[in-house]
């Protein structure tokens, strides 16, 4: 309960100092004319005037309101480290303490984290406490104390705070650390062709001499080993890097970590780096005119990403017409130069109904076998003179071929198939969903007939097309760093020419040339991932018919075991959340990939050396002050008035508040009306008494 005096005036305050004023003018009237009851008539005026101020007597009954403290403990990733953890438990543990001996004191404990669904948001401390600070009157926050580094990522919220800011910095004085940072990061790069990155070791806080201007980086490329190198601290260095092939390529940068360094987190980087063909050189070889070899130069010249050089044999040697060779071309084609110096750079060479007539030496078939095995691609579609005399299975490319060929010809309608193996091979996965007419009840593809199929035997690789009788039809594989593929007909034209409806062959050759050149997407042994957020979704393909565990490892160490599930055809798929930010590493014992979480660097570890610059100009704008917990690690509290300094050497101040909730108010009369107006007129009448004696 409240007691208190006031006034209820029962005019207008204007009337009451018009009022106020003729009765001085009275009294000084009085006094000038030497009348000696003036201040009896000042009396009397100054009684009248009471009476119709009239003063009341207020009763207040109210429920005090405790006075709040918010307390923001900074546990984001950078307060993770070294001595700050310990340091955060005792300065809170303390303050919660001394808090509780306040009377009418209470506290809002508020913890600031990262949050997982925000990518790389940082320490978002000042948004929580301007979140806190509104959702309780302001006449009751008696100030509020920050634990944290100070390295915070909205120091600019909160204004205007109505009561000491307190900031208790983390940290030691000795503390530093180093920092990777990458700059022209591209998204997109074309394979074979440099790609130019910037590097920059940075250096904070108290470097050792010893450590001081020099680090040790290593690169790794989708998890291969490391290569290292030692550059200087504190500038940009040019980094030229070459993609080995096309999709995601994960790049891994690690600073090696040096003695007393504050965190590692930092000294690693990793990106994702698509990589793209600028352009697809193909090397088409007709050994002699035909309805399809159009169709081939057709299908290569519709992609302007081709770049397509056609070697086509018009006329052969033994041929005698007595036709000069001059006369037969406009120019000399280069064979020596395509297939002895500049091979190296097709990425497809296509041999299409070729056969053995010696135009091309015996070398050069040679050269092109080397040029399987170091990592080039042939695909040879085959004729009828694939099975005779002059084969291609009678040169140097028969070290190469996958399929042998029984001299016998088959010609006759059959639906291309596709084989058991071949379902759950990348190449020809899902084809038959893209046949005009569906799938048949007994598995037929409802694509158009070939009338001819060369009979051979797959000596090596995978039959993933067949014919008749399961006769191989596409035959793919691996020879040393290269591939092959063999198509035992010369009637996949018939395809193109919309025959019986058609079939894939667009489609079809699309997915042969990135098989071949080992695009990630399409290879038959693989464990991919993708990521969504947090979640990574992992992708097992293989053509075998097992279903191996999958082990995953964490940037931070830990290991997870998960078993997919078969979603199709040799396809298998589970998931995981990762909640490390950095390089996850992917193995079923045979297979081995890797997949980044996070971003390049996290905001969080952009800087970590513990100081008070973002946050002294709101503290000092609210008379609040400034410690390390180093130094006080359990400050004191005391409490000062609104407007004073609210800080010392090793304390800190709250203001209290007093805020209260009214519950009911009650006013009465100091004095009645008529006692004040009575008294008023025996004033005036004692007056003029002792004025006529």
């Amino acid at each position: 309960m409240q007691t208190l005096i006031s006034f209820s005036p029962l005019l207008p305050l204007a009337a009451l100092w018009a009022l106020l004023a003729v009765s001085i003018l009275v009294v000084l009237l009085a006094i000038w004319r030497g009348l000696p009851g003036w201040w009896l008539r000042a009396l009397a005026f100054a009684v009248l005037l009471l009476a119709l101020v009239n003063p009341v007597l207020r009763q207040l009954d109210r429920d005090p309101l405790s006075d709040i403290v918010f307390i923001v403990v900074d546990r984001t990733e950078s307060q993770s480290v070294s001595v700050r953890p310990a340091q955060i438990d005792r300065a809170v543990q303390h303050l919660l303490g001394e808090i509780d001996g306040l009377e009418n004191f209470e506290y809002r404990r508020i913890v600031v984290e990262n949050d997982p669904a925000q990518n790389d948001s940082g320490s978002m401390v000042m948004t929580a406490l301007a979140k806190a600070a509104s959702e309780v009157a302001e006449n009751r926050i008696a100030g509020a104390i920050v634990v944290t580094d100070g390295q915070v990522h909205d120091p600019d919220l909160v204004a205007g705070f109505p009561a000491p800011l307190h900031i208790l910095l983390t940290g030691q004085a000795g503390d530093w650390d180093r920092r990777l940072v990458l700059r022209n990061v591209p998204a997109f790069a074309i394979v074979g062709e440099p790609v130019k990155l910037f590097l920059r070791i940075e250096d904070q806080g108290a470097v050792p001499d010893a450590v001081a201007g020099f680090a040790r980086v290593e690169i790794s490329i989708d998890g291969e080993p490391p290569q290292g190198f030692t550059v200087e601290t504190g500038r940009d260095f040019e980094l030229p890097l070459t993609l080995p092939h096309g999709g995601a390529n994960v790049l891994q940068f690690n600073v090696l970590a040096s003695k007393g360094e504050l965190t590692e987190r930092n000294n690693s980087a990793v990106i994702s780096v698509n990589g793209v063909r600028d352009r697809l050189r193909v090397l088409l070889v007709s050994g002699e005119p035909h309805t399809g070899e159009r169709t081939w130069r057709n299908l290569l010249k519709s992609d302007s990403s081709v770049d397509l050089v056609h070697f086509t044999i018009l006329r052969s040697p033994e041929k005698q017409d007595g036709v000069p060779v001059r006369e037969l071309s406009l120019i000399a084609f280069p064979t020596r130069e395509l297939f002895l110096d500049k091979i190296d750079e097709f990425d497809l060479i296509i041999f299409d109904r070729y056969r053995r007539r010696g135009i091309l030496p015996s070398a050069y078939l040679e050269n092109v076998a080397n040029y399987v095995r170091a990592g080039g691609a042939v695909l040879v579609a085959s004729g009828p003179a694939f099975g005779g005399v002059d084969s291609l299975w009678r040169t140097p490319l028969a070290d190469i071929l996958p399929a042998r060929p029984t001299a016998r010809l088959l010609e006759e309608g059959f639906v291309p198939r596709i084989s058991e193996l071949g379902n759950r091979h990348p190449v020809t996965e899902a084809l038959t969903q893209l046949a005009p007419r569906g799938v048949a009840q007994d598995g037929t593809p409802g694509w158009g007939r070939w009338f001819r199929l060369v009979d051979a035997q797959a000596t090596s690789g995978n039959t993933v097309m067949e014919g008749p009788e399961r006769r191989p039809l596409l035959v793919l594989d691996r020879v040393g760093r290269g591939r092959i593929a063999m198509l035992l007909s010369d009637h996949a034209w018939l395809w193109s020419r919309g025959f019986e409806g058609g079939g894939p062959q667009l489609e079809l050759l699309r997915r042969l040339a990135h098989w071949m050149m080992k695009e990630p997407e399409l290879e038959e042994e693989q464990i991919s991932a993708s990521v969504s957020g947090r979640q990574v979704l992992v992708t097992r393909r293989s053509l075998k018919e097992d279903n191996p565990a999958i082990r995953v490892e964490g940037p931070d160490g830990t290991v997870m075991v998960l078993q997919p599930e078969k979603i199709s055809p040799g396809r298998w798929q589970t998931e995981f959340s990762g909640e490390e930010n950095g390089l996850y590493r992917m193995s079923d014992g045979e297979l081995e990939s890797v997949v980044a979480i996070g971003p390049i660097a996290p905001r969080e570890f952009e800087q970590t050396i513990a100081n008070d610059t973002l946050l002294r100009p709101l503290s000092i704008a609210t008379h609040g002050g400034r410690l390390r917990l180093q130094e006080t690690p359990e400050p004191n509290l005391r409490l000062v008035r609104g407007g004073r300094v609210a800080a010392g050497r090793n304390w800190i101040g709250l203001t209290p508040r007093e805020a209260f909730l009214a519950k009911d108010i009650r006013q009465t009369p100091l004095l009645p009306g008529w006692l004040l107006l009575m008294l008023a007129g025996l004033l005036m009448v004692a007056a003029w008494r002792y004025e006529g004696r």
